[in-house]
């Protein structure tokens, strides 16, 4: 059983850069008939809100992703109790006494000597008696992870193989000084307990994973295979700040996109996939492999989201729409039709409906007006069809000797009050004879 997890921290609302891997897991999911786990990372107790939580759940809803299973960190600490115990009594977890301060002062001093500045495992070589004396004086250890130092090597099933030497690196701080928990071994014992067989992430993940690999192994669990996506930038290059809330999923879904347009932004963007108007998560998920993810940059055109959303409502068929038009207090394939092709956003219909339905501010300039009375006084009797607008322009050529813009357009401005719109020869059998006179005053 395949078996991914997204694992945001609720920290705030999720924007596109984050739908990115939670729209890749949740692909991946279904192309291969697995399960997909909402792990909400929220062991930061002054920072992670429940509100934020659910808000992610909401914003993932929206998207189209149903999880398999939500679990929350902050309700699975004795996992972690059990997983630090282990570690603590293979000797992999030792405690380190040093303040951020002592810390910082000896990575500068090794970038003088031109050292890599990585801890120098000086609290190893603490004695008990040292222990008890610092202990004494107040301090309460951190517990970091002794790394193997040696290479690590992986198959990214994105980026290929990989090598990650533990050598050069820190060994990572897994438990504070408050007992609590930084992100690492939660991660890693969460993965273990769930069974995940895959994690598919940002690259920026990519250092991470040499660590983690020696942590599953030093727990004795399965080590699932990777895949490091790129990631979703702005135009200019930037990484998108859940903080500052740029292009927030909330606020894209109020500003009127569609779910799929942002779902196919987030995920086709920085891929050899087009960027189409697809109808439906599955439909990309049997498309997107692997391999089609770029080693290069992904960056977000929102011009680009404007273009497809636009698309993808002047494509949709009228069953798919009926629902929401009614909410909207409309109905009617044919306004559907006639309509579709002006959208930029779906509630946009609201307006474009007045066309049909009024009021309609009429403008007919002053040397059109003459014109006008004519047209009004050639008007076609009911019944209407497809033919009408010929026939009624055929007759205004004869009579007035006017044609192409001069003669269409003081009728389109007449009729609509506007210079864009959809086709005249649609519109006019659902506006009515009756609705065209008053607008021909």
């Amino acid at each position: 059983m395949t078996i991914v997890r997204y694992a945001p921290s609720p920290t705030g609302r999720i924007h596109l850069g984050n739908a990115r891997p939670a729209l890749l897991n949740w692909f991946f999911a279904r192309a291969h008939g697995g399960q997909y786990v909402l792990r909400m990372d929220d062991t930061d107790l002054a920072r992670s809100t429940r509100e934020s939580a659910d808000g992610i759940e909401l914003d993932l809803a929206w998207l189209g992703i149903t999880p398999s299973m939500l679990v929350r960190q902050s309700e699975r600490t004795a996992l972690y109790d059990a997983a630090v115990a282990k570690l603590k009594a293979s000797g992999r977890l030792y405690p380190a006494y040093e303040t951020e301060g002592e810390l910082d002062r000896r990575r500068k001093r090794a970038r003088a000597l031109g050292k890599p500045p990585i801890y120098d495992r000086a609290a190893l070589n603490l004695t008990d008696a040292d222990r008890a004396k610092l202990e004494a004086e107040g301090r309460k250890p951190h517990w970091r992870f002794r790394l193997d130092g040696k290479p690590v090597q992986f198959d990214d099933l994105i980026k290929g193989p990989q090598t990650v030497n533990t050598a050069s690196m820190s060994d990572p701080v897994l438990v504070r000084g408050d007992g609590s928990y930084l992100y690492t071994l939660p991660s890693v014992v969460d993965d273990i307990d769930l069974a995940i067989t895959h994690v598919i992430r940002g690259e920026d993940h990519v250092s991470n994973t040499g660590t983690q690999i020696e942590i599953f192994e030093a727990l004795g669990g399965a080590v699932p295979q990777f895949a490091h996506h790129n990631l979703l930038t702005d135009a200019e290059g930037q990484g998108f700040s859940k903080r500052l809330g740029s292009l927030s999923i909330s606020d894209l879904r109020d500003q009127g996109y569609e779910a799929i347009a942002v779902a196919i932004m987030a995920t086709l963007t920085g891929t050899a996939l087009p960027i189409e108007a697809y109808t439906s998560l599955d439909e990309i998920a049997q498309k997107l492999a692997f391999s089609a993810i770029s080693h290069g940059p992904a960056r977000f055109d929102p011009a680009e989201l404007d273009s497809l959303n636009a698309r993808i409502l002047h494509a949709m068929s009228y069953e798919t729409a009926r629902p929401r038009l009614a909410k909207l207090g409309l109905e009617g394939e044919d306004l559907w039709l006639l309509l579709r092709n002006n959208l930029a956003k779906f509630d946009d219909v609201a307006e474009w409906a007045k066309l049909i339905t009024g009021p309609v501010a009429s403008v007919i300039a002053d040397e059109d007006r003459e014109f006008i009375a004519i047209a009004r006084d050639l008007l076609p009797a009911e019944p209407w069809s497809l033919d009408t607008w010929a026939q009624w322009t055929d007759a205004l050529k004869t009579a007035t000797g006017r044609k192409g813009k001069t003669l269409f357009l003081p009728l389109r401005m007449a009729l609509t009050g506007r210079h864009d719109g959809p086709e005249l020869k649609s519109l006019l059998p659902l506006v009515g004879r009756k609705a065209c006179l008053d607008r021909l005053l």
